[in-house]
């Protein structure tokens, strides 16, 4: 284990001392998650998908092109380079991935796999920083002919991250090193005074200022700030794709609701709020917008299980409550740059909705979209599959997961989130310690050591228990209470019991060694009606536990209705029972009850949550569920 590493590593978002923040992350190497559904995960990630991150990167070519780009006299053109424009990306994030998880867990074999793609990063670079694959073997020197779709910021964007996650890691080594070039090299070579130009697919955005809080060096928080501020006049098109599709249509300051490409938006919220975070006059034009943004998108863009995107065309957010559940694409990626996006906002501002919204992407959106066995992954999150659906499309969830992508961007991202994932759990100021999420965990904060008792999701019960403190000075513990629950109760470790709302609960006092608080989350099943502006979903319900969606599946009705069918004979959410399943998806609970089908026949339904479905067979499945009509 990793706790308590000296100095402590840093996680991949930790804001500079000069930072507009309300709170500050705990450092990655501060927390430990011990058991449970995000440990076991965990655990998963680094044995099953890291290798088979490794493999394919090796199988689809992308070391390969590498390596024909560091070879002046090797095979050049379209037909010697694998895959599309943006394979490097993919090394990029698996990097960071293994980086993160060796700032976990130490491992020779991950640390000598890191070795050999930094070699081949490093052969390939051009002697000013240049590094692109896909343009050395394809076309040589001409480099950014093609920013609308030619990913080249995007590809170095990631790579910077994979940067300073080595070093944050491991400190001075050849990736970091092939990292800072590259930056280097981007900020002679574009910004007010260069080259004007913008990338179509924003992440170099959140990777410059990182690079900044890594360095202190300003000139990369500069060229952030001129990405972000010259965004929005319409620049990019081509393609068959108008500006929207970029985030390009109106510049971020004036932005009402994130649109086009879910992914490339929310990737850019993301990116304007590190530079809110660090620039003070910036933050005066963006803040506003992101705050706007963000409530729109969740009030009217997100699925219920946190999924962004509900045009399968563009891979676009769609209309407000434009969000039909079966034919949503609400790409993993989606999910995962939302969590970046909200992680952002929250250190910076400290409201709870950010910390809800998170917790809601990671259990549903992000969670569907990796196997239990870690070998396959979503790139689409459906709710809803029909009977005797046709695919048209390899993404396409009836299909199921898939063991990699030729647009392989989801994997490596599912891997260097998960390897991060504690980062996520907890941040703190001098004298306070502020849990976002709960998992079973061990957490070090300014001497202050604690671990987290709980079987969360399944359970609301957690219990936080101080293990070491430096001394008796007053100090405050803080707990989410999720907005999900409104009858959450405090135990202080005197045995006081307060009610508490959905917000932040605090407990001040001086604290020893053995005290403990508990904090209880009831979990009743809740049905959730659609929102009315939803017409594909209007009169129907949705079975939600905790901060968990469900779904049923084909399989679970072998003599009930069919899926497609389904109706629910109740709206009482108590006529519906939680049943722990230990036996069921590596130990879940499910969420039963009696249904009938519209035409006479009824059964027992057994709801799974939505982030396991598909891992036993791939068939019909259902998040919103219509209500049977009374009888007349």
């Amino acid at each position: 284990m990793n706790v308590h590493a000296d100095p402590p590593v840093r996680g991949p978002v930790a804001p500079t001392a000069d930072a507009r923040a309300a709170t500050s992350p705990l450092p990655l190497s501060e927390v430990r998650l011990t058991r449970g559904f995000w440990a076991d995960r965990q655990r998963v990630n680094r044995t099953a998908s890291l290798p088979i991150g490794s493999s394919r990167l090796r199988d689809a070519g992308n070391l390969e092109n590498l390596r024909l780009a560091a070879d002046p006299s090797g095979a050049r053109g379209p037909d010697a380079y694998h895959g599309p424009v943006f394979m490097d990306s993919d090394v990029h994030k698996w990097l960071e991935a293994v980086c993160w998880e060796i700032a976990r867990e130490p491992s020779a074999e991950l640390r000598e796999e890191i070795e050999v793609f930094s070699r081949a990063l490093d052969d390939a670079q051009a002697d000013d920083g240049y590094l692109n694959s896909y343009v050395q073997v394809v076309r040589g020197d001409d480099r950014y002919r093609d920013l609308v779709m030619g990913h080249e910021h995007y590809c170095l964007g990631h790579l910077l991250q994979a940067a300073v996650a080595a070093h944050r890691a491991l400190g001075d080594c050849l990736l970091w090193q092939v990292g800072l070039r590259a930056a280097d090299h981007l900020v002679k070579t574009f910004g007010p005074d260069a080259h004007p130009g913008i990338d179509g697919h924003p992440v170099v955005e959140m990777a410059l200022v990182e690079l900044y809080r890594e360095t202190g060096e300003h000139p990369y928080l500069e060229l952030a700030r001129h990405f972000i501020s010259t965004r929005g006049r319409s620049t990019l098109t081509g393609y068959g794709r108008e500006p929207i599709y970029f985030s390009d249509r109106v510049p971020v300051a004036t932005t009402t609701s994130p649109e086009g490409h879910a992914v490339r938006a929310v990737y850019l919220a993301a990116g304007a709020s590190d530079v809110a975070a660090e620039d003070a006059a910036a933050a005066a034009e963006l803040d506003d917008a992101l705050e706007t943004q963000w409530r729109s998108m969740v009030e009217q863009k997100q699925y219920l299980t946190g999924g962004l995107g509900s045009r399968w065309d563009g891979e676009a957010f769609g209309d407000p409550y434009e969000l039909p559940p079966d034919v949503a694409y609400a790409e993993t990626c989606a999910s995962i740059g939302a969590v970046q996006w909200a992680w952002r906002r929250l250190l910076a501002t400290g409201d709870v909705g950010y910390a809800d919204g998170i917790e809601r992407l990671l259990l549903n959106g992000f969670a569907c979209g990796v196997s239990l066995s870690g070998e396959e992954f979503f790139y689409v999150n459906a709710l809803q599959v029909r009977a005797d659906a046709v695919p048209h499309d390899h993404r396409h969830p009836v299909n199921g997961r898939q063991g990699w992508f030729r647009v392989a961007c989801c994997p490596p991202n599912v891997m260097r989130t998960l390897a991060q994932l504690g980062g996520y759990l907890a941040s703190g100021t001098a004298d306070t310690l502020v849990l976002h999420q709960y998992a079973a965990a061990e957490l070090e904060h300014d001497g202050w050591r604690l671990h987290l008792d709980t079987d969360y999701p399944w359970d609301g019960e957690v219990t936080i228990t101080v293990d070491e403190v430096p001394d008796d000075t007053e100090r405050t513990l803080t707990m989410r209470v999720p907005a999900w629950c409104t009858d959450a109760t405090v135990t202080d470790p005197d045995g006081q019991v307060v009610a508490a709302a959905p917000g932040y609960v605090s407990v001040r006092r001086g604290w020893h060694p053995g005290d403990a608080v508990r904090l209880a989350l009831p979990m009743p099943v809740r049905l959730t009606p659609g929102h009315p502006r939803v017409d594909a979903v209007r009169g129907c319900l949705a079975v939600e536990r905790g901060p968990l969606v469900y779904a049923v599946e084909q399989l679970d009705l072998p003599e009930g209705p069919h899926v497609d069918d389904l109706r629910l004979t109740s709206t009482d959410p108590s006529a519906l029972v939680a049943e722990p399943r230990p036996d069921l998806l590596g130990g879940c609970v499910v969420v039963t009850g009696d249904v009938a089908d519209g035409a006479g026949g009824t059964g027992r339904m057994v709801a799974v949550p939505y982030c396991l479905w598909a891992n036993r067979e791939v068939g019909p499945m259902r998040v919103w569920i219509p209500v049977a009509e009374p009888a007349s």
